[in-house]
């Protein structure tokens, strides 16, 4: 087929590749324009499918919006049989999604209608789902309420957002892959009205751990925020990123700590931190942290 991909981030650049090796024809890759990076944000950083896009030689358009006519022009130009769409980023307007022969296809990491939205892998793991996936949805004005093509699932167990991201990226490109090779066959499955849920996008308040709740709840917010925004409680004026923590026994006022392993009461149990990291420094086991920043016993953290 004739295809336009339009994606950004790392979760996409499977897709891209797959269908590449696949034989397909990518006409034309679109994906958000390049950023600032670096340590001080001075040079503009193409994304990772940008990159890989360049590398491989498929022409790359970057625009800040698909909403101008001359964009929409453009799209349609390129006369392509499907477009597949991966966490590209931007709104696409019905023009785009009507242009090519077989319509806009999405890669979404979630089993719609269950997290609809910005960010289905992090609410996911934060609500304690037992498992989750990817579907292909043909995709509409709404969001991300359009029929299903296919979909896959499997089971969260105790991943990050980090993780999971890397298995349905790879998962998620070769059902794209098995679907379009069958295309003709799959008929579109309209999405049930029951068990619709939104993953609302990530906010950076929202990864300050608070010691009141359950310690379960908590170690799941680690695990949705890894690697990033990255859960993180501040101590002496200091901030902590807690990369991995475990659930374990323990009472005591929530924000204490229990032992000289940095167990921390919680408002039900207890969380003991495995890995940390300092800010500034490199992340390591908290048993090689303590050595050299005691925290002993009865300290309130927060």
């Amino acid at each position: 087929m004739r295809i336009i991909f339009m994606g950004t981030p790392d979760f996409a650049v499977p897709a891209l590749e797959a269908l590449a090796d696949a034989g397909h024809e990518i006409v034309c890759v679109y994906s958000q324009p390049p950023r600032p990076g670096g340590r001080r944000g001075r040079e503009l950083t193409p994304t990772p499918v940008h990159k890989v896009a360049e590398m491989r030689g498929f022409e790359v358009r970057t625009p800040v919006s698909l909403k101008g006519e001359e964009e929409k022009a453009a799209f349609a130009a390129l006369e392509a049989d499907v477009a597949v769409v991966a966490a590209y980023g931007l709104l696409l307007p019905q023009a785009i999604l009507d242009a090519p022969r077989h319509g806009c296809l999405n890669i979404h990491a979630s089993i719609l209608p269950r997290w609809r939205g910005a960010a289905p892998i992090h609410r996911a793991i934060e609500a304690g789902d037992p498992t989750t996936g990817v579907t292909i949805m043909q995709m509409e004005k709404g969001l991300d309420t359009g029929p299903m093509l296919a979909t896959l699932r499997t089971t969260i167990d105790a991943k990050t957002t980090g993780e999971l991201t890397t298995e349905l990226a790879d998962k998620g490109a070769q059902l794209m892959v098995g679907t379009l090779r069958e295309l003709t066959n799959h008929r579109p499955v309209t999405q049930p009205e029951d068990g619709v849920t939104y993953a609302r996008k990530i906010e950076k308040g929202e990864a300050r751990i608070d010691f009141t709740q359950d310690a379960q709840a908590i170690e799941r917010k680690v695990r949705a925020f890894m690697p990033a925004p990255g859960a993180f409680f501040e101590f002496e004026g200091e901030r902590y990123k807690v990369h991995a923590a475990e659930v374990v026994d323990g009472t005591g006022a929530p924000g204490t700590t229990l032992d000289d392993a940095l167990t921390i009461a919680c408002g039900t149990g207890a969380l003991r931190v495995t890995r940390i990291q300092r800010a500034g420094k490199p992340a390591m086991a908290t048993q090689d942290l303590l050595r050299g920043r005691a925290i002993p016993v009865g300290t309130q953290i927060a």
